[in-house]
């Protein structure tokens, strides 16, 4: 277990399971956790950023957050009502694990893939039922046990796939070995000049699987899933790393300031140098 404390925030943190409570605070963080995380608030008031998305969570409000995505957090009291939250993280082995114990038949296969990075859930009685469980936790001379984590966890893992079937390969896209590697090495070289052919080569594959394996993971074109990434990537380098347009859209991998430009403002709906 790991406790953080002062007078204005104490945080708990058992394997997987994070409690938050701040008061008459408001915390900025960012996140970017490579694990899959379901955030539930208590009370107080929660405001993902994700580049020009903006998502709140109030009390009774639960969220997925995508994992190997950088957000801005908001945590903070409303009125009286201090800020009280946690999240619960799904590391690879527990989802592995879970998948493998799943009946194939039963997992949806014409599912759409989303490109969201969080997603907001629907109130319902599996959800709130998991969290308020929790909340004997947030006194910290009690200690959940190994078992209780992990069935809360198997909790969490239900109620999601209960509230949305476009987590289901969202969750599960380890079920072939190969979504992993592909994704990893998209999001290190996002940046270099390779044409469809090369990535398809480093990645061990025929450009025809390449493109195939592609749709398991995108509803994007891979040439479109670059761009977003590097726009992504440089809205973080000019907004919160506060680095001039010119140096910006060459490190993210633009060759063409205007192509860059022109392709910022279609997506964010103001140009680079407004950030």
């Amino acid at each position: 277990m790991n406790v953080q404390q002062d007078d204005k925030l104490k945080t708990l943190g058992y394997s997987g399971i994070f409690l938050s409570c701040y008061s008459d605070y408001s915390e900025k963080c960012i996140h970017a956790t490579p694990e899959h995380v379901l955030v539930y608030l208590y009370s107080g008031e929660q405001v993902i950023e994700d580049r020009n998305k903006k998502i709140k969570l109030q009390a009774g409000d639960c969220a997925f957050i995508r994992r190997d995505h950088r957000l801005k957090m908001y945590k903070n009291s409303k009125g009286e009502d201090l800020y009280k939250g946690i999240s619960l993280t799904f590391k690879r082995s527990v989802l592995r694990d879970f998948y493998r114990k799943m009946t194939k038949s039963e997992i949806p296969t014409a599912v759409k893939i989303s490109d969201n990075t969080v997603f907001k859930l629907a109130q319902s009685p599996a959800i709130e039922s998991l969290f308020q469980s929790l909340t004997p936790y947030f006194d910290s001379n009690i200690k959940p046990t190994e078992a209780v984590i992990n069935l809360k966890l198997l909790e969490g893992i239900y109620a999601l796939l209960n509230s949305n079937e476009e987590l289901y390969p969202i969750l599960f896209d380890f079920a072939e070995p190969w979504k992993i590697d592909l994704l990893d090495f998209l999001n290190s070289n996002y940046a270099e000049e390779l044409s469809m052919g090369q990535i398809a080569s480093f990645t061990g594959r025929s450009l025809a699987t390449f493109k195939r394996d592609f749709k398991k993971i995108s509803s994007l074109t891979p040439q479109k899933w670059l761009i977003k990434k590097r726009l992504e990537m440089a809205y973080i380098k000019l907004q919160e790393e506060n680095k001039k347009v010119q140096d910006v859209y060459m490190e993210v991998g633009f060759k063409n300031p205007s192509h860059f430009s022109t392709a910022f403002k279609k997506q964010y709906g103001i140009s680079p140098t407004e950030i």
